[in-house]
């Protein structure tokens, strides 16, 4: 059955098909009585406007195009928690697509995305070359979440990832472990300042650093925490690059029959709900990334309505959290 199309409201409600047009754009200059039977036909028919043929014939968009690079990381939703609500209150709907962690995958999403003539386009931690983002910002505003840049046409907002994992290096090293190694983020979007903020962490303390190559998994975290058992390193305390790693490290170490945190403390980054379950109950860094959201989202509309042309840097302050993982080390 083909999708019914704005000459069938017009036909069904015995008007133009430019009166239809008015209704569907929400336009005052049609009369209650008209209005009503152009909804009522449309609702008979089960027609809705199709907004990327309402931006092609308006040559305006009232959607804002999502990049989330993965799905499976609450944090990322959390974030568009806070792009919706700015777009919902300024009359806008969002598109969203997924690149899943691959520089590949992540290029079709964002061309995808391009193809539906977005106001904006908002890249939450993409992998894909700065190449891509310039490209992507040549046809329509861009912000990143999670990544920084020195593209002049793209604005991005993020959090202090050098001050976030200080400030869990300097909570462990408050209880008194001296053995502190970091899961890091690999090539994964903040994983560089998260890990230099813990190799300047460590340093301050007179402490000798021990990073193990990991990801932004579970699976990751887990892999990490075997590598370290296979060498015969147990460090007392973990700093995990984000959640989704530290519950992989301690399901790792707690089948290895270590406990958390008697005999290893384990800090996460994010604070996702994933970390605020009562059986995980995860000491994390927190970002807020409901306003890293709302921040990304009036970027975009700001850039959208042509009133800015230099690129905004926003760095959010983290804060630590502090649950059951992390104690004293064991003596």
């Amino acid at each position: 059955m083909s999708r019914p199309t704005m000459e069938d409201v017009a036909r069904r409600a015995g008007v133009s098909r430019a009166l239809v047009s008015l209704v569907m754009r929400g336009s005052p200059r049609v009369s209650e009585v008209r209005r009503s039977a152009v909804l009522v036909a449309a609702r008979e028919l089960g027609y809705s406007p199709h907004a990327m043929a309402r931006s092609l014939a308006s040559r305006t968009s009232r959607v804002l195009g999502v990049m989330v690079s993965d799905l499976h990381n609450a944090f990322f939703a959390e974030v568009v928690d806070g792009i919706d609500a700015v777009a919902r209150e300024r009359g806008f709907d969002l598109i969203m697509n997924t690149g899943g962690r691959s520089p590949a995958r992540e290029r079709g999403a964002v061309q995808s995305l391009l193809s539906f003539r977005p106001a904006g386009l908002a890249l939450l931690s993409p992998v894909v070359p700065s190449a891509t983002i310039a490209g992507a910002a040549a046809q329509t505003p861009v912000v990143l979440v999670a990544r920084s840049s020195r593209l002049a046409a793209v604005d991005t907002v993020n959090d202090d990832g050098v001050l976030g994992i200080g400030l869990a290096v300097d909570h462990l090293v408050s209880l008194g472990h001296r053995e502190i190694a970091h899961l890091d983020g690999g090539r994964g979007a903040q994983a560089g300042p998260r890990r230099r903020g813990y190799l300047a962490g460590v340093a301050a303390h007179g402490l000798a650093p021990l990073v193990v190559g990991s990801e932004y998994t579970d699976a990751a975290g887990a892999a990490a925490v075997r590598e370290l058992l296979a060498r015969g390193r147990v460090p007392t305390a973990l700093v995990a690059c984000n959640d989704a790693n530290a519950v992989g490290a301690i399901s790792a170490l707690e089948e290895a029959g270590l406990r958390v945190p008697r005999d290893v403390s384990v800090v996460g980054y994010d604070n996702t709900s994933l970390a605020a379950l009562r059986h995980v109950s995860l000491t994390t860094v927190d970002q807020p990334r409901n306003e890293l959201g709302r921040l990304a989202a009036l970027a975009l509309l700001e850039r959208a309505a042509g009133g800015r042309v230099e690129p905004v840097r926003q760095l959010l302050r983290p804060s630590l959290v502090v649950r059951s993982t992390t104690a004293p080390p064991p003596r």
